[in-house]
């Protein structure tokens, strides 16, 4: 435990030579190799030597320790000079009460404190798609059985908004619902970074430490925000250490992954690519509009089909954006009693992403599909059944269908004089292949990606 709080070269110097005699009737008896080196462990380490022992031992511990004058020539038993006693090992604060791990959100610890998790973030509203399923997975199973699997730390990664606060929030609130006895904490890096701080300019440095290290489950979101912050890193890494060691639940947050935290120790980096390392990245349309429909579901809108697929092309980069544009149109709403109509929901969503008000022709849309094949547009009008071409105008008259408000006859006519019939049947074949073909689905994607540019 000592090693874990104190610089590797002090404990090489101050630790390692002390001998452990005795311990017997609530007294430790340590040997000291002479009276400078008792005097020093006393005036700099007294704070550490009472802390791990009470964390050992508990309470009302006496600290005693005996001075080595030298080895018999003989090889024999020590000889010792003297006894110093330390009196009896109680960590009280002002008001008598003991306070050995001090928590850095209260003053006096508590068995039952508070975890910081907010109950609005659980599993049930965290909606699963192809861009969070591994970290979703990951963070069930830790739940179940937290710090007993191989995904520890569990490092989630990715850009602003996409859910991986809400992760650790779910994962920390089913951990306590499944292991009351657990101490969960989520703290926010700044925080963590101001409570070492404060910590520091108060000299209860080894409170805060001890504190973290109580912990059966610490989650730590953003922390690149300690990039830079040396002092801070290396106490983050001491407590990371003892968790680890000690089997104990670690989940961290980052807008990137391990390798491109520049400005974060070696040592630290490494530890944190121990475990499993999962991207939860921007939400694909299909989990957009689930995201949508049940959020419009919860809050109780009436919202018509082309107001909530308008929302749902536009609104792609986060979850956090396609929330505020539902609380802006429930509030002009409401206040303006007016329903929720394109006029309005084009202002609101103008104000929250820049949208594209050129309209998409077939042609356009043909040459971006054929562009992304490399086939040459004017194969699209024969009659050739090879899989790539039907693929093709197969995925242009999804498109079309989807972005533009032209009728069946006329998007069959442009993609190589087909039948209405042939439409429909093309836009339900790429819409069934898109739910079950994750690499279909991905390609897709791209493509109506390429029609934004």
């Amino acid at each position: 435990m000592i090693k874990d709080i104190v610089p590797e070269a002090a404990f090489n110097t101050w630790f390692l030579p002390i001998v452990p005699l005795a311990y017997e009737e609530k007294k430790v008896t340590i040997q000291v190799p002479s009276q400078f080196f008792y005097e020093y462990l006393e005036e700099k380490y007294a704070n550490v030597l009472k802390v791990t022992l009470h964390r050992v031992f508990g309470k009302g511990m006496t600290l005693s320790y005996r001075i080595s004058v030298g080895q018999s020539q003989t090889g024999g038993a020590m000889d010792f000079l003297s006894e110093k006693k330390h009196p009896p090992i109680e960590l009280t604060s002002g008001n008598g009460k003991s306070n050995v791990h001090v928590t850095p959100f209260t003053q006096n610890i508590q068995k039952k404190f508070d975890s910081q998790l907010n109950t609005r973030y659980v599993f049930d509203n965290f909606y699963e798609g192809v861009s969070n399923k591994l970290a979703r997975t990951a963070g069930e199973s830790i739940a179940s059985n937290p710090g007993k699997t191989t995904f520890n730390p569990l490092f989630l990664f990715g850009v602003s908004g996409v859910g991986k606060t809400h992760l650790c929030h779910a994962i920390g609130l089913r951990i306590r619902e499944l292991h009351p006895e657990k101490r969960v904490l989520y703290v926010s890096s700044h925080l963590f970074r101001i409570q070492y701080t404060d910590a520091v300019r108060k000299n209860t440095t080894n409170d805060f430490l001890n504190f973290y290290q109580s912990l059966d489950v610490l989650i730590l979101d953003d922390i690149h925000e300690l990039i830079g912050m040396t002092k801070t890193q290396n106490i983050f890494f001491h407590i990371f250490n003892n968790l680890h060691q000690l089997g104990k639940q670690l989940v961290l947050t980052s807008d990137k992954p391990p390798v491109d935290l520049n400005g974060m120790a070696e040592r630290l980096i490494t530890r944190l690519k121990w475990g499993l390392t999962a991207e939860i990245e921007r939400p694909d349309k299909e989990l957009r509009r689930e995201i949508l429909r049940n959020k419009i579901e919860n809050e109780g809108l009436k919202i018509k089909d082309e107001v909530f697929e308008f929302i749902a092309n536009n609104v792609t980069d986060n979850v956090r954006d396609i929330e505020g544009v539902l609380h802006s149109l429930m509030a002009h709403s409401y206040i303006n009693n007016k329903e929720i109509d394109m006029a309005l929901t084009r202002q609101i969503v103008g104000q929250t992403v820049r949208i594209e008000d050129r309209k998409l022709s077939v042609e356009k849309i043909l040459e971006v599909v054929c562009k992304y094949f490399n086939i040459d547009k004017t194969l699209v009008y024969t009659a050739s059944r090879k899989r790539e071409i039907v693929q093709v105008r197969q995925i242009t008259m999804y498109l079309a269908k989807q972005y533009t408000g032209y009728t069946l006859a006329y998007i069959g006519k442009i993609v190589g004089g087909k039948d209405h019939a042939t439409v429909l049947y093309a836009h339900q074949t790429v819409k069934d292949q898109i739910e079950i073909n994750k690499t279909f689905r991905s390609t897709v994607e791209t493509i109506e990606n390429n029609l934004k540019i």
